[in-house]
Parts: C-alpha cells; sequence; structure tokens
C-alpha cells in the first residue's frame, strides 16, 4: 500500500480483489437514458471480474448501459477508525454460453429477491483502484461516518 501527503492509502489491486472477495454486497453505476443510475446488487468474484443475477429484462440488461459501468464497494474499520473504497471501471456483458453459465451456477450466488433473476452478467474490469483513509475525530457519531468529513 502506498501512501499520499493527506493520508490516503492506496490499495494495491491485489488488496483490492482481496477486499471485494470478503463481502458480496455492491453498487453498480451505469448510464440509463443519458442519466446516471446505482443499483445495489449482491455479487460474487470470479477470478478476475464480478458475476451478479439479473432479470432478462430488467433495466440493468440493457446493452447501452453495459458499454461503461463502475462498480464500488466500501467499508469501515471501526477499531482502525479508518475506511477503505474500491473502484472498478469496465464493462458489462452477458455469460450466453453454457460453460460459462453452468460455471457461474456454481458460485452458489442466489437472488435476494423473489422475483426470477435467470440472467447472469459479468463485471469485465479496465482499472481496478481503492483506499484507505483515516477517518477525522469527531465524524463518526451512532455507528455512521461522515464521508464528507473524511475525505
Amino acid at each position: 500500500m502506498e501512501s499520499s501527503d493527506n493520508g490516503i492509502e492506496i490499495l494495491s489491486e491485489d488488496v483490492c480483489w482481496e477486499r471485494l472477495r470478503r463481502t458480496s454486497i455492491g453498487r453498480l453505476g451505469v448510464n440509463h437514458d443519458e442519466q446516471p443510475a446505482i443499483y445495489p446488487i449482491n455479487y460474487a468474484v470470479d477470478g478476475a471480474s464480478i458475476v451478479f443475477r439479473t432479470r432478462a429484462e430488467s433495466k440493468i440488461s440493457h446493452a447501452p448501459m453495459l458499454e461503461r459501468v463502475a462498480f464500488e464497494i466500501d467499508g469501515f474499520e471501526a477499531a482502525h477508525g479508518a475506511a477503505w473504497s474500491v473502484l472498478i471501471k469496465g464493462f458489462g456483458r452477458f455469460l450466453d454460453s453454457a460453460p460459462e453459465i453452468e460455471h457461474a451456477d456454481l458460485l452458489a450466488l442466489q437472488p435476494w429477491v423473489g422475483a426470477e433473476r435467470s440472467a447472469w452478467l459479468r463485471i469485465v474490469p479496465v482499472e481496478v483502484t481503492g483506499r484507505r483513509f483515516k477517518i477525522k475525530r469527531g465524524t463518526v457519531t451512532d455507528g455512521s461516518i461522515g464521508w464528507t468529513d473524511a475525505i
């Protein structure tokens, strides 16, 4: 990990992937009707990519939305008074071959909502970055983080 002058540690790509493997909830950012949109998703790491399930006719599944995507996770380390964030920039694509879908099914990633989620999508990274930073004293109250104060 590399530190900057302002106390922000730059996470290596390996550390970013380790943190991605530790959790299963993230946010997918896409362009929808020429406006930014963010969707919460549960996901799994598959090699050097992120996979998740959706409905074939969902908002997320429209091809133009998948040309450029951002995916983010973050966390808070209460014991260390620190927070971290991992960002993937890349593109999304449907899993369309039987071997790919069979492999994804082995990841045991189940949708959290009752609606059918039969389509698999993969986020293919172009760039993976992360950072960790100390939270300023007084910005953590009742378990929440004053993010704007911390950055």
